[in-house]
């Protein structure tokens, strides 16, 4: 069985080598979604029994894991030293800075990176993360799903 947790937040980012406007500092209403994968959880009087994993876990999970780092940050390369410097310079400023550009792909990537970890096998059910998709806009998402590179 499939089942699906969407969270949204709001970022900022700049992906610095970029041909168009997204070059510039802007930000997005990013939305995540979170689908797991597991058998039914058949344990008559517990919480849990009927589900594969319960959605408010799955949202507490994730917004411990990925979401409230994120929310209202700004998300930046590593590389984007001048960004990243000035940044620096306001005082309690939220700012995240990743290995890679933040681009839609790499977010979704990162995303699951993380809550690989925390979605295993823990209820018995063999539950397991399968897909992240990271919506940048409502038109436009990337997907980072198991297996594939």
């Amino acid at each position: 069985m499939r089942i699906t947790r969407r969270l949204e937040f709001d970022a900022g980012h700049r992906i610095p080598d970029h041909a168009s406007q997204c070059r510039h500092l802007h930000g997005h209403r990013y939305a995540l979604e979170i689908s797991l994968v597991g058998g039914i959880i058949d344990a008559p009087g517990k919480a849990d029994n009927g589900m594969v994993m319960d959605f408010g876990e799955i949202k507490r999970i994730a917004r411990e894991k990925v979401v409230d780092p994120w929310d209202h940050a700004f998300l930046a390369w590593r590389g984007d030293e001048q960004v990243v410097a000035f940044l620096a310079t306001l005082p309690g400023h939220k700012t995240v800075t990743f290995d890679v550009v933040p681009t839609a792909e790499n977010l979704a990537a990162e995303a699951f990176r993380i809550l690989d970890a925390a979605f295993r096998d823990t209820f018995g059910n063999a539950l397991r993360l399968e897909r992240v998709r990271l919506f940048e806009t409502p038109n436009c998402w990337a997907d980072a799903q198991r297996g594939e590179p």
